[in-house]
């Protein structure tokens, strides 16, 4: 029996390998993919043709040798190989293994696991929002990929340890204080923390703008940091400790809409003497003196790589220094860990290639555990969205507004008020996190919130709407006691059946190359392919001797749907 967690392309790979060496041909890389009509197969190969080239030989005569040699093996669950065109070779897969698939995904614990990443540990940073800043669109984008990604790989064997790293000081906890002098403050300091949170984002706004455009104000902003680096000020020590509390806790309660809890909290406080430790103990051999500051020549071991300031000649660490520090700390805490995987925005690639070439220096064996993604930019219709300006779009606000349309939109459904505040916050974070997710990590997004909450077409709304139903009819089916059973199966093998066997292999897929955009697409097409399913038939008849078996595909599909969301992070409502 052909397990289906140990995805049926992986068996069809090795049966090709197995022929390969059979045949006394060179080993080469080849494909298995699906091809684009059902028409052509399961699974299809270049193999042939990928060896032709090397054997000098006609592809498709070697071709059909190839399915010779797999065929006399008479593999399990496949009802025939042949070549097609000028060489690929298709598979077909037979009923027997569609009606399996069903009836493992019914009776598995999790769908879709596998072992890429057994007994390996793992931390996943990802978040990092400032206090005393907006929590920006930014950390949604990274806060989607990271917990994504964390959860694909604990579905791959993986012990994860989540980390969040957050810069408590620095400029723009100045300007925050500038702001907050210049605005004074709330009249109600012990408001809610969402309000304060903005209050304090607002006086960000205002001090960054003044440091940019006053020279005094720039200098006083400059003489605030330094107090509030050093600690030297008890007033300006006491509202720095109320407005760290404050900004912290309204992204806890961010956290928890958005389904994320970590493991590890880091501040760049806490990293900054540990990061200037390492720079100075390794002055003169990694870093050097350079008209009064301490700086990095990453030029000098790579030529795509620049110079960069680790020591202002202030004597202040940089962002740079803080990582140096970061990086010690999460391997001194987790000192057995396999793999540091870091997400940020692509703005940040070039200053941490720095950073990882001076680590790849005193640090070898570290350099080579650390792991490095990048996500683009998210542009509304007024382009590039800046947390230094008066008139943007917070991550918060995003949240906090595609919800509120999602409540519009329900007000009318017959849901009570607790039930209608859970739908829609559910929803909402789908429709956010389903939009950042379904591009590849680096892409830019065009954020649209009409389609993001549309429960058609590719949406988060989509695939929970698409679940819902399944919900219902598999509720419907109890009450009519028609249950789930493989024993009579439809005489057609429905695509939904084709899509759900194929689950194992885009996990794997997610977790192999770290890019959660391959299950999206997956899911819209099982989504689709399960409407379909239900607006052409009837799944639910006493009368019908293959109702059962329906009701049986109907739950495979739930069960997948609801796997398959939350390892995007994101929850699957029994109703909307």
């Amino acid at each position: 029996m052909v397990e289906i967690n140990e995805h049926i392309a992986h068996k069809i790979k090795t049966w090709i390998q197995e022929a390969i060496e059979h045949l006394s041909l060179l080993s080469v890389e080849f494909s298995v993919e699906h091809p684009e009509e059902y028409a052509h197969g399961d699974y299809s190969t270049n193999v042939a043709m990928v060896l032709a080239k090397t054997a000098n030989t006609n592809p498709r005569e070697l071709a059909e040798k190839i399915v010779q040699e797999i065929t006399s093996h008479s593999p399990a669950y496949m009802e025939k190989v042949e070549v097609a065109g000028g060489g690929f070779i298709n598979f077909y897969l037979t009923r027997d293994f569609f009606v399996q698939s069903v009836q493992e995904i019914n009776n598995s614990k999790k769908i879709g696991i596998n072992s890429i990443y057994r007994e390996k540990k793992i931390m996943v940073e990802y978040t990092d929002p400032n206090p005393f800043k907006p929590f920006h669109i930014g950390h949604l984008m990274t806060n989607a990929i990271g917990e994504s990604i964390s959860r694909i790989l604990e579905h791959s064997g993986a012990e994860v340890r989540r980390a969040n790293y957050q810069g408590d000081v620095g400029l723009h906890v100045a300007k925050a204080f500038y702001g907050m002098q210049k605005n004074g403050m709330p009249e109600d300091m012990n408001a809610q923390v969402e309000v304060l949170a903005r209050y304090i984002g607002e006086c960000y706004v205002l001090g960054s703008d003044a440091y940019e455009s006053d020279r005094s104000a720039k200098e006083e902003i400059d003489s605030l940091n330094k107090k509030i680096y050093t600690r030297t000020d008890k007033e300006i020590n006491k509202l720095y400790d109320w407005g760290l509390g404050v900004t912290m806790k309204a992204f806890e309660n961010l956290y928890k809409i958005l389904g994320t809890e970590f493991t590890y909290y880091f501040l760049e406080s806490n990293m900054a003497p540990i990061g200037e430790a390492i720079v100075r103990g390794n002055l003169g051999d990694v870093f050097e003196e350079s008209e009064g500051a301490i700086v990095f020549k990453a030029e000098n071991y790579d030529s795509k790589l620049h110079t960069r300031v680790f020591i202002t000649k202030a004597g202040l660490p940089t962002y740079e220094t803080k990582e140096l520090g970061l990086i010690e700390e999460k391997f001194r805490m987790f000192p057995e860990m396999d793999v540091s995987l870091v997400i940020t925005a692509n703005e940040q690639l070039e200053y941490m290639k720095v950073v990882s070439k001076a680590i790849s220096i005193f640090h070898p064996e570290l350099e080579k555990k650390m792991k490095h993604i990048v996500h683009g930019m998210m542009r509304l219709s007024g382009g590039k969205m800046s947390s230094r300006k008066g008139n943007i779009v917070t991550g918060e606000s995003l949240i906090r507004d595609t919800i509120s349309e999602i409540t519009k939109k329900i007000q009318n459904r017959d849901f009570n008020s607790d039930e209608a505040k859970i739908i829609s916050e559910v929803v909402g974070v789908a429709a956010i996190k389903y939009s950042i997710l379904r591009s590849k990590a680096g892409s830019d997004i065009i954020y649209n919130m009409e389609q993001s909450i549309s429960t058609e077409g590719d949406s988060g709304p989509y695939l929970q709407y698409s679940y819902a139903r399944a919900r219902s009819i598999l509720h419907k089916a109890k009450n009519e006691g028609v249950q789930g059973s493989v024993t009579a199966p439809t005489s057609e093998v429905t695509d939904v059946e084709k899509i759900l066997c194929r689950f194992p292999e885009v996990v794997a897929r997610c977790a192999t190359e770290f890019q959660p955009h391959y299950l999206c697409t997956y899911l819209i097409e099982l989504a689709r392919a399960f409407n379909n399913f239900y607006s052409n038939s009837v799944i639910i008849d006493a009368q019908d001797t293959t109702s059962s078996y329906k009701v049986a595909v109907t739950e495979a599909f739930s069960r997948t749907m609801k796997e398959g969301l939350e390892l995007l992070g994101i929850k699957a409502p029994e109703k909307m």
